[in-house]
């Protein structure tokens, strides 16, 4: 057990040291994604994904997406995904996968009327191929997670070492923000989402990517610390990205977060028996108490911003109007691109450029349903009733998966505020597909 704490210390130390180390040489960071991708793939191969080394190697990825971004490391936008896309060929070349998986195969197909919408666009100021890539990365990655996952066993006790393998880097993360504002008072002036607070990079981003480690360090205080060292350790870790999550000012990712604990909770109290009951009872309280120590914390070090941030007033606590950072209009557009064109959309990537004629400005949309709509009509609208409805069709005979809806609605509200701009939406909501087991059955005696 000592190794064990000791290890884990030591993996947490070096991610601490790479945050450490990029902070003062940022070249480095290109480094650390080109080594991450080789890396990864020499572990595939090497191990012919005997043990699903596909997923730990994309989680890591995916964790470290943001980090990359915000440090310069990415060699292009797409850069985490499709490395996360080749993983997963790689993991099916040794793994094969569920022939109930081609249901992700015909979402994508769906999407295509559209394609060649866009492909046969005519106007010589958009670049069609990075406006494909750009829009279809996000799906593209979804639904190649989807098809490596659906239906893969694993147990408990690995999908939990496979969260974790995704928190490391977003320790990095959390450090390196910490280094480039280590006083918060300093930078927050307004309630708006705060770049200072962000590592100069994305809010909505680097929030979305702190709410999931608060979700994977909340789970690892309450299920998997094994001694007093380890809870104070993950206690400590989930303060430290709570805290630096909340200051970004950034809502989305913090917002689901919470929704992602509270889903947990719900499973764990609704399979528990009555002396589990007991003890969630304890652990709910003791929840309620930290998070609210996080948040007088946070308000202190804000002097009040971000309490009028989440109220949705200005600095001077004046309501305002739109309730989502002006994205109501762009919504609104985009409902509007669907109405005009019903059936097949205004062609993949497009609506930004049909948005400048309604709004006055390009401004791409944050929100993945209404782009879907917009951009592939009714054929947007079936492909996401399918990777809506899947999930829990499959769920159905997957009762064991305690982080299902943790999964699937941090997914759902990611895309709804963030689109589907970095891979963490696609392969978490791939994770929602796996076949979990607490315990693996054991082989009947002869």
């Amino acid at each position: 057990m000592k190794n064990k704490t000791f290890s884990y210390s030591l993996l947490i130390f070096i991610h601490v040291i790479i945050a450490v180390v990029i902070f003062v040489i940022p070249f480095l960071s290109k480094l650390y994604a080109l080594l991450i991708a080789l890396a990864g793939t020499i572990i595939i191969v090497k191990s012919k994904n005997k043990n699903n080394e596909v997923l730990f190697v994309s989680a890591y990825l995916v964790g470290a997406e943001v980090f990359l971004r915000m440090t310069g490391g990415n060699f292009n936008n797409e850069y985490a995904k499709f490395c996360v896309i080749g993983f997963m060929f790689l993991g099916m070349i040794y793994s094969n996968f569920s022939k109930s998986a081609f249901i992700y195969l015909f979402f994508f197909t769906l999407l295509i009327p559209s394609i060649l919408i866009t492909a046969n666009y005519q106007d010589t100021g958009t670049d069609i191929k990075k406006v494909l890539f750009f829009n279809l990365s996000g799906p593209v990655c979804l639904a190649i997670c989807s098809i490596y996952s659906f239906g893969r066993k694993i147990t408990l006790d690995n999908l939990q070492k496979l969260l974790l393998v995704m928190g490391f880097p977003i320790i990095s993360t959390t450090v390196y923000l910490f280094l480039y504002t280590p006083n918060i008072q300093d930078v927050v002036m307004g309630t708006q989402s705060n770049f200072e607070t962000s590592g100069g990079f994305g809010p909505n981003q680097v929030s979305t990517i702190l709410g999931l480690g608060i979700f994977i360090f909340f789970t690892q205080v309450i299920l998997f610390s094994k001694n007093k060292i380890e809870l104070l350790i993950n206690g400590g870790l989930l303060v430290f990205i709570s805290y630096r999550g909340i200051v970004t000012f950034s809502r989305g990712g913090i917002i689901t977060g919470v929704v992602m604990i509270i889903c947990l909770l719900f499973l764990l109290y609704y399979f528990s028996n009555g002396k589990g009951r007991s003890k969630f009872t304890v652990v709910f309280v003791l929840t309620i108490a930290l998070g609210m120590g996080i948040w007088i914390y946070s308000s202190f070090q804000t002097r009040g911003l971000i309490e009028k941030r989440y109220a949705n007033k200005d600095s001077l606590g004046r309501e305002k109007k739109d309730r989502l950072g002006g994205r109501e209009q762009i919504m609104d557009a985009d409902i509007a691109l669907f109405i005009d064109n019903p059936i097949f959309g205004v062609g993949a990537g497009l609506s930004k450029e049909k948005r400048a004629d309604q709004l006055g400005v390009a401004i791409a949309s944050h929100n993945e349903v209404t782009r879907l709509f917009s951009e592939h009509g009714l054929m947007g609208i079936f492909a996401l009733l399918i990777i809506g409805v899947t999930p829990f069709v499959f769920y159905i005979e997957n009762k064991q998966h305690l982080y299902f809806l943790s999964f699937y609605f941090f997914w759902l509200l990611t895309i709804n505020h963030a689109a589907m701009r970095t891979a963490a939406p696609a392969f978490v909501y791939a994770l929602s597909l796996l076949f979990v087991q607490v315990k693996i059955p054991e082989k009947a005696e002869n």
